[in-house]
């Protein structure tokens, strides 16, 4: 099959094709295709030239739109053109969540990620569910300095369970919170990202930002608070119900977790299993989930996932294990 695929003038070819026409040769090598550049057009030679031709005029509307393309987006584009879904439709891209400290605005990178962000806007609790790279904590994160610049809370908390280290602490040199920081080092990074090192500091030490350990949340009443749990599944269920029931007035509360990857002693069940369990039903309590397609990492993250739930399915792991 063959068909002929017009470019217009006023797009930018060096954004299409690619440095060295990467773009092109991304395509021709998913969708086993020949494409040959002639004028003002692109040539499709191959079975799977359809497809070819829908993902090459999504990228030209995502260009015409403004926006940039690189390896990542092409892959997503093309994931979900094979499911009928338009990526320049949703619309995606038009959403700026805040803006780093840098002046780089952030968005939300994939319709899982865009619902997420939706949720929190509306819900008071919001679970973020999903694999690895897939923005639940930066994106939470996000969240939350937007909203404390818009002054809708006066506080933002961040909490992790120290689960790694158990009994190990006092092992470790230096005082309390010295031992606990590298285990709260992920939510540090993402404030540094947005707010600058210098910015976050200052907001730390007049304690507007907190991030502790999540023992530390006990028997404390959070007005007017924007909290995250990051690391949720490592939590306890009477973990997660102290913090859950942390919350006061004017707050809102976004939970994450990854349920594949569960670090509690053996025998200890996960508090944010156990809390999907009860609360899915709560009409006030949004659930978010995410999926491998949302994975905004190297693309070789997604493969090494799937690599890992394909086995599983076939070896699921013994109780002892």
């Amino acid at each position: 099959m063959m068909k002929k695929i017009p470019i217009s003038e006023t797009l930018d070819r060096g954004e299409l094709f690619g440095g060295l026409d990467r773009n092109l040769k991304i395509i021709e090598k998913n969708l086993d295709v020949d494409i040959i550049q002639r004028d003002n057009e692109l040539i499709l030679k191959g079975e799977n030239v359809t497809a070819a031709e829908r993902l090459l005029q999504e990228m030209m509307g995502v260009l015409e739109k403004g926006e940039r393309l690189d390896q990542q987006k092409i892959n997503y584009i093309a994931e979900l053109s094979d499911k009928g879904i338009s990526y320049k439709e949703e619309n995606i891209n038009k959403d700026i969540i805040c803006f780093t400290h840098e002046g780089k605005p952030l968005r939300p990178k994939t319709i899982g990620q865009k619902g997420y962000v939706d949720t929190i806007r509306r819900k008071d609790i919001v679970f973020g569910i999903g694999p690895a790279g897939t923005g639940k904590t930066y994106i939470a994160v996000a969240m939350a300095i937007n909203a404390f610049k818009n002054k809708e809370v006066q506080k933002i908390i961040l909490a992790r369970p120290a689960v790694e280290a158990g009994e190990r602490l006092g092992f470790l040199p230096g005082d309390l919170q010295e031992k606990v920081d590298p285990y709260l080092r992920p939510l540090y990074d993402a404030l540094y990202d947005m707010l600058g090192r210098e910015s976050a500091m200052r907001l730390k030490e007049k304690e507007a930002i907190e991030v502790v350990p999540l023992a530390y949340m006990r028997g404390r009443t959070l007005d007017n608070s924007f909290i995250i749990l990051d690391e949720a599944q490592n939590t306890t269920p009477e973990q997660m119900k102290m913090f859950l029931t942390r919350m006061g007035f004017g707050s809102k509360v976004v939970v994450t977790g990854d349920v594949t990857q569960i670090d509690l002693p053996r025998g200890k069940r996960s508090g944010l299993i156990e809390a999907e369990k009860i609360l899915k039903h709560v009409g006030e309590i949004g659930f978010c989930y995410m999926k491998d397609v949302d994975v905004v990492r190297h693309q070789l993250v997604k493969k090494v996932i799937n690599a890992y739930d394909a086995y599983y399915k076939k070896h699921p792991p013994k109780e002892e294990e």
